[in-house]
């Protein structure tokens, strides 16, 4: 089992101030540094700044082995308290960057992984201290090594970019988030890959009751709280990749409004697939999940694990995947950036595929409404997710 360690910080020079964080992945078994990253925040507190390293560290991580066992070492009593559920978290900001660290962690855990803390003194920390400091001034640090950082480096250093946790950027520049650069050890002729940023819908009152709606059914619209969420996408979208990507989405009109509202946040216009439409359930189309449960729990059972088993009128997990994949195969054939508006199955099986999971272990994903999730494809096939369920935009 691979095993990487992350070091992890963030500093605010003011508390709150100018802020700014850093994170670094070594090789758990040599202590070669693997990746680095840093970036500014804006005017934040401390504590923003160190659980942002965390998240930035914990990307980074993901990008190298998602199934790695990771040790995440940080000088932050208080966040390494709190991630292991010891400390409660009080600040609705470090909430929310919480949830999307334990998100991360989920990812891995379900991918065959682990993550634990360990709190380190401060004078051992001091690599990640330095690319902290590098984003407080200013500075945005994207770099990766193949064989250690005596290796020539395929780095990505630049003045700030907007992203999600620097909110004092203009709302008009593209956050680099997803432009990424190659996993450590891609061959230097691969060239860019292609990048899919998955989007799951709004919010439907189907979806608020817990009722089934999937591939000819009631076709439900976003509902208000859908719609906003539906906006709070586009610009999330907007921040990570710019204007310059294509948006398609599944046929089904909640995934169609939510792209339409991305696609005018790009100044593009959105396509619609109906290969990843939801899957369809047949005669439990419209049914609560409860009904479902009390009255066909091994039906239920045997949806879950029997990829052949099918509802009458609906379809099977085998029949799901073979549309979804064919249509993921197009998506990145076409390379450049996509952005790919639909549901939680479809997209499970998108992430199953690329992680190599199998069908009764990728319900261990989490993809909620309005959650935003990034896959690289290489031109030899390698892929990598780069974070999973992301909702700090909602």
């Amino acid at each position: 089992m691979t095993r990487l360690v992350v070091e992890a910080d963030g500093g605010s020079r003011g508390n709150p101030g100018v802020a700014g964080y850093g994170a670094l992945v070594r090789d758990g078994a040599t202590g070669r540094v693997l990746a680095e990253r840093a970036a500014p925040l804006g005017k934040q507190s401390n504590n923003v700044a160190e659980y942002s390293g965390l998240i930035a560290g914990l990307e980074a991580a993901a990008r190298i082995d998602l199934a790695a066992d990771v040790e995440v070492r940080m000088d932050s009593k208080l966040v390494v308290e709190q991630m292991a559920g010891r400390w409660k978290i009080k600040h609705e900001d470090m909430r929310r960057l919480a949830l999307e660290a334990r998100e991360l962690c989920s990812a891995r855990s379900a991918a065959g992984g682990s993550v634990r803390f360990t709190w380190i003194p401060r004078a051992d920390n001091k690599d990640a201290d330095k690319l902290s400091n590098d984003g407080m001034d200013g500075l945005t640090i994207d770099r990766s090594y193949a064989d250690g950082p005596d290796a020539t480096a395929v780095d990505a250093t630049r003045p700030a970019a907007v992203s999600e946790r620097h909110p004092d950027g203009p709302a008009d520049q593209p956050d680099k988030g997803l432009v990424t650069d190659p996993v450590p050890g891609a061959a230097a002729d691969l060239g860019a890959p292609t990048r899919i940023l998955l989007v799951r819908h709004g919010l439907t009152d189907f979806t608020v009751k817990g009722r089934l709606d999937g591939r000819g059914g009631g076709d439900p619209v976003l509902n208000p709280d859908g719609e906003a969420q539906a906006q709070a996408c586009a610009a999330a979208v907007r921040r990570l990749v710019g204007a310059e990507a294509r948006v398609v989405t599944s046929a089904l009109r909640r995934a169609r409004q939510t792209g339409d509202a991305i696609a005018e946040a790009l100044g593009t216009t959105a396509t619609s697939d109906e290969r990843f439409d939801e899957q369809g359930l047949g005669d439990w189309d419209g049914k609560s999940m409860a009904q479902v449960a009390a009255r066909w729990p091994d039906e239920l059972a045997a949806l879950r694990t029997d990829p052949a088993y099918a509802r009458p009128g609906g379809e099977s997990h085998d029949e799901l995947r073979d549309r979804v994949l064919a249509g993921w195969r197009d998506v990145v054939d076409a390379g450049g950036t996509t952005v790919l508006v639909g549901h939680r199955k479809p997209f499970l099986v998108v992430l199953a595929e690329v992680l190599g999971m199998p069908h009764d272990r990728f319900w261990r994903l989490a993809l909620a409404p309005g959650s935003l999730t990034g896959v690289e494809v290489w031109a030899d096939g390698n892929a990598s997710v780069s974070f999973v369920n992301r909702t700090s935009h909602l």
